[in-house]
């Protein structure tokens, strides 16, 4: 059933607290159980792709304890090699989860299968494949198509060089280098091509960092991790998810109104901040401190033209909100068809049901378009769960009479 949207009428003041990036989440969660000791993991986010990584550990033998009152996890790790000497992993739609994960099982001993939904099953994973090889490990896609599901023939990561395509995913390259500690001599991975999305990357190694191992880069060219180290358990709290907050940022650009989002600040890693500078380039007042970001949006957004190739995961956000500007904003990306960029030329938008094909960054980009133009629908709302399930929740908080507004 489609989710109505009314828009907002007068302009809103809201405290957002968000919950914690999906990408840090997950991140954490393998990190942590290839860690020596225990680790709690607060602040995490709760969401269709967190909890496929925590039953794939499970399924690992790994012992993981979730308190999704409390938002946290608790995760005993096994030093770099997992209890089970076979599993099928099932991880849904989860792309960290189907990465990462093939990556890491190659650590341990024995057979295991990483498989998921239709559309993971057309997502692919060959480049990953191809590097893994390099570094001595047997692991194929079952099917000879380039995707999952995937099966790894483990006996460890021999470790060497290898080459790795940068530019289809950049979680290839963030699934070798988190399994590569425990690897029998180093990792060095040289980057073919472009790395997109790199950003994400040095969220990889930031997190890797936290837990205690260390790792060499130049540029997004080469990266290397010395062998025999071992993750160690910590505490450690997961900052909120930027491109979730990109929403409220675009809400109050495009209503007028104001919104804070506490506990991310000009410290975050998070490549979908970027976001921020064009907002500012439209004419929002944009405040980033350390542990706050406050933006407060404008009467009419002027035009813009933007590159969102390292910050993809935000570009539905800015073309929902498009449209309120006062001329034709380009988005440009790099993709491998014939175009790389789209232009949307201001206009009201008319009443419809937008279709969101199950992907969650649609239902939440276009739910900010119905804040400010009548009549839109979202079709398929529950398709947020992959990585915000509380997001219309969220979103109703701004209409709250209460100044400001707060919500977990």
């Amino acid at each position: 059933m489609a989710l109505s949207i009314e828009p907002i009428t007068r302009p809103f003041d809201a405290v957002i607290e968000l919950p914690g990036s999906k990408s840090y989440s997950n991140r954490a969660l393998l990190v942590a159980a290839l860690a020596r000791g225990r680790s709690e993991i607060t602040r995490a986010l709760f969401s269709d792709d967190t909890r496929y990584m925590q039953r794939a550990l499970d399924a690992l033998g790994v012992r993981v304890r979730a308190d999704e009152t409390s938002r946290s996890f608790v995760v005993d790790g096994v030093d770099g090699r997992f209890p089970a000497s076979e599993a099928t992993l099932e991880i849904g739609n989860a792309g960290t989860a189907a990465r990462f994960l093939t990556a890491a099982v190659a650590l341990g001993r024995g057979t295991f299968v990483i498989d998921g939904s239709a559309a993971m099953r057309k997502r692919p994973i060959q480049p990953l494949l191809d590097g893994l090889r390099a570094l001595g490990v047997d692991a194929e896609s079952r099917e000879a198509t380039g995707c999952p599901p995937v099966v790894v023939r483990a006996k460890g990561i021999a470790g060497g060089r290898a080459r790795v395509r940068g530019d289809v995913s950049s979680q290839y390259l963030s699934a070798l280098l988190m399994a590569a500690p425990y690897a029998a001599r180093d990792v060095e991975l040289e980057i073919e091509g472009e790395l997109v999305s790199a950003p994400y990357v040095t969220m990889t190694l930031s997190t890797m960092a936290e837990f205690g191992v260390r790792a060499e880069r130049d540029g997004d060219r080469w990266f290397r991790v010395p062998s025999g180290q071992h993750y160690a358990a910590r505490p450690y709290a997961v900052e909120p998810d930027a491109s979730g907050a990109s929403y409220f940022f675009a809400a109050a650009a495009v209503t007028g109104g104001r919104v804070v989002v506490p506990r991310l600040g000009r410290r975050s890693a998070q490549g979908d901040l970027g976001l921020l500078d064009v907002l500012a380039r439209m004419g929002c007042d944009v405040t980033i401190d350390a542990d706050a970001i406050t933006v407060r949006g404008v009467t009419r957004l002027r035009a813009v033209d933007a590159d969102f190739t390292r910050m993809g995961d935000v570009a539905t956000t800015l073309m929902a909100i498009a449209p309120f500007a006062d001329g034709p904003v380009t988005v440009g990306l790099t993709v491998d068809s014939s175009w790389d960029s789209v232009t949307i030329h201001p206009g009201p938008p008319q009443p419809c049901e937008v279709q969101t094909y199950d992907d969650h960054r649609i239902a939440m980009s276009f739910a900010v378009t119905g804040l400010r133009a009548p009549g839109i629908r979202i079709a398929g709302p529950e398709c947020v769960s992959k990585t915000f399930p509380e997001f219309f929740d969220v979103l109703g908080t701004l209409r709250a009479p209460s100044t400001p507004a707060r919500a977990r």
